[in-house]
């Protein structure tokens, strides 16, 4: 409750600052209809405090997943107005500099700090309404040295952070995303973790849509983080567990083999690859729940593995540079790309150095595809960094 009136505080005196700049300026600077532009500015700054003040009052941990939707929304729509003032403030201070040596003020500085601004709002909201729902298939070739020579062209469909209690019980979007799966014909179909976002409901609209998921070899799933109920209040462990039994039975019915630090075979008439899937390991503040022992004790034989493990820090940390661990390619998810990325550039860097695409340690022995995910958690929104589902087709190294 401290931290939540703390970060209420110190955003509210954020807030104060820039309305009361651009209230100052609306003053001093706008000659026609400043009584319009004046009563707009104070309006939009009451609405939108009011707006803050009930999105942190409204409880993130506990209470149905339409609170917690209701939460995101208002966060949300808070922050499409507040990033795109701050950024015109800035600009505008930048451009007032010269004014402390006595010279003009640069306009054209002011006028591109209300363009950036206006972009932010408006790509903001076209990433929460649009980009969220255009999926993009990324198509990948990868080559494993001593891949057995009847898997190569082997096709691999994987995707990852589906996040279903974000849509509510609006399963168009997932329906249609199944339907593109569906559409690749991939010899097997994977996802890497984050199905929900703190409870099994969430799931339970999505079931007969995952269903109609098929691929020759099967459907196979693993958790996230985000899938252990870690981020919900519970009653007693008790609680929690039967919410965990009961995402363990959704799954089921949705057809998904969900592996717990468990392996399964791929076979191809006499030649075979190992599916190795991994509870959730992660980094700090992630528990970890995984062993990589459990589901596979000899990592080090000869035979060609593909390890489905949530979180991509666990490559870095533990396979990437191991040559005693022969896993040659691990898929993962987690990062979503921070739902951002423009050019190929995304804040995720700054937190995961493998944070989207296909990564491999110095020596070529490992490699690691990280799926930027198909659904949203936090911000209703993706700013680029659109939806992806892939398609990996292996092929043996000559």
């Amino acid at each position: 409750m401290r931290a939540s009136l703390f970060l209420l505080l110190s955003i509210l005196v954020v807030n104060l600052a820039v309305d009361w700049y651009i209230l100052r300026q609306i003053s001093s600077r706008v000659k026609t209809h400043r009584r319009f532009w004046y009563r707009t500015e104070l309006w939009t700054s009451v609405t939108m405090v009011l707006l803050l003040m009930t999105a942190i009052i409204v409880p993130a941990r506990n209470g149905s997943n339409h609170v917690l939707l209701t939460k995101m929304w208002l966060l949300f729509g808070y922050l499409t107005v507040y990033v795109p003032k701050i950024t015109a403030v800035l600009f505008d201070l930048i451009a007032s500099v010269p004014c402390l040596f006595g010279h003009k003020r640069i306009k054209p500085i002011t006028v591109i700090g209300i363009t950036i601004g206006t972009a932010i709002f408006l790509g903001m909201w076209w990433g929460a309404l649009i980009n969220r729902f255009r999926t993009d298939t990324r198509e990948v070739t990868i080559e494993i040295t001593d891949l057995p020579e009847s898997f190569d062209g082997y096709r691999i469909v994987q995707f990852s952070d589906l996040h279903t209690g974000t849509y509510d019980n609006d399963t168009s979007y997932v329906s249609s995303l199944v339907d593109d799966i569906n559409n690749l014909e991939g010899d097997v179909v994977v996802f890497t973790g984050d199905i929900v976002n703190r409870e099994s409901s969430e799931l339970h609209p999505f079931v007969n849509v995952l269903r109609r998921l098929h691929a020759s070899d099967g459907v196979f799933a693993i958790l996230g983080n985000h899938d252990y109920g870690d981020y919900m209040t519970w009653d007693s462990p008790a609680d929690k567990q039967r919410n965990m039994e009961a995402l363990y039975s959704a799954l089921q019915r949705s057809g998904m083999d969900l592996l717990r630090n468990e392996t399964r075979w791929l076979r191809r008439g006499n030649d075979s690859i190992a599916l190795i899937g991994v509870e959730n390991i992660g980094d700090p503040p992630f528990p970890v729940y995984g062993s990589l022992l459990r589901a596979y004790p000899t990592p080090g034989d000869d035979v060609t593995k593909i390890l489905l493990t949530h979180n991509p820090a666990h490559w870095t940390d533990s396979i990437s540079g191991h040559d005693e661990i022969h896993i040659p390619l691990t898929l993962s998810g987690h990062t979503h790309a921070m739902q951002i990325e423009m050019m190929g550039i995304s804040p995720a860097a700054l937190r995961y150095p493998t944070w989207g695409g296909l990564y491999t340690d110095a020596h070529e022995h490992h490699q690691l595809y990280v799926n930027i995910g198909a659904g949203t958690v936090g911000m209703p929104m993706r700013l680029g960094a659109t939806p992806e589902i892939t398609v990996i087709t292996l092929r043996r190294r000559k």
